[in-house]
């Protein structure tokens, strides 16, 4: 599991929906890619994060001396590369539900000279095998919108965190141009795959490939309620957008001429407004498909 990587945004058919167990044994973020070199590995990276806008402020790798890091959902270690190359951790556990990327995970630590421990674990087991107590930090990126139960893994979190530690979360975010804009419109118009498709299926049809199981989005709003019942108190600390979804913004004229054309996404690409980046905002957020958060425990 991993966060979407704009190149295989539509995917390809298949004549059956796997399990997400299956799924992401054959799908990953870096398509199996394998690293001849450190450089190599690091340039990728970097390459990757700053297909992002701000994915690194608000999920950094570095700053987290000394403490015990778990990244749920590491993939094939983008991450945790990150974390051992950019902070001194005093641990870092890596756990996925595919042993493939777990095998390009271990891999890519070896070429690096790192030490990770990587747990397979299942998407149906009801508790993570991590102690109470125990986690300085839990890093998810893009995966809590992929698992059957999200609230269950915010209760592990809860419950493998010190009393002081704290989780941040990349989700996808329903206010973004990718599902206001991307899945509702743009798809659409271009493959008839999507015709007709609820919007909420026709997104979790075009992030991670078009039969992934589960794909997810939150509004704020719905991930401080689903944080809190989990007994953790949400704030959301920005929403990062890809380079992909700017590349979109010329195209959100013609849907809004449209009188048929979602009133919510019609609504909301009328309110874009721009930073002297160029980066866009709707009500004061940007609106990229990365929902960013910092959960803290309560009680």
């Amino acid at each position: 599991m991993s966060k979407p990587e704009t190149s295989h945004a539509a995917g390809d058919a298949a004549a059956a929906e796997p399990s997400s167990e299956n799924y992401w044994s054959d799908h990953n973020v870096t398509l199996h890619k394998q690293f001849s070199s450190v450089a190599e590995s690091l340039e990728y990276l970097d390459w990757r994060n700053s297909q992002y806008i701000d994915y690194e402020k608000f999920l950094p790798t570095a700053s987290h001396d000394g403490e015990v890091i778990l990244d749920y959902g590491c993939g094939p270690g983008h991450d945790l590369v990150g974390f051992m190359a950019n902070s001194r951790p005093a641990l870092v556990y890596g756990l996925d539900v595919s042993k493939p990327s777990l095998a390009e995970s271990a891999s890519r630590l070896r070429l690096h000279g790192y030490q990770c421990r990587l747990i397979q674990i299942s998407e149906t087991a009801e508790r993570l095998p991590i102690e109470d107590n125990s986690v300085d930090y839990v890093h998810c990126s893009g995966v809590l919108n992929h698992v059957p139960d999200p609230e269950r893994v915010l209760k592990e979190f809860w419950r493998i965190l010190k009393p002081s530690g704290y989780a941040r979360l990349m989700v996808y975010n329903r206010d973004s141009l990718w599902f206001q804009l991307y899945a509702t419109h743009i798809l659409p118009a271009a493959d008839e795959r999507y015709r007709g498709l609820p919007a909420e299926e026709a997104f979790r049809r075009s992030t991670d490939g078009f039969d992934c199981p589960i794909s997810r989005n939150w509004t704020v709003d719905e991930m401080t309620a689903a944080a809190a019942a989990a007994n953790f108190q949400a704030k959301h600390i920005g929403n990062c957008i890809s380079l992909f979804e700017m590349t979109l913004l010329p195209q959100r004229f013609a849907p809004m001429m449209n009188p048929s054309f979602r009133v919510e996404s019609r609504k909301f690409l009328s309110k874009i407004v721009f930073d002297d980046r160029g980066v866009p905002y709707v009500d004061g957020k940007v609106t990229g498909i990365d929902g960013c958060y910092e959960l803290r425990k309560v009680g």
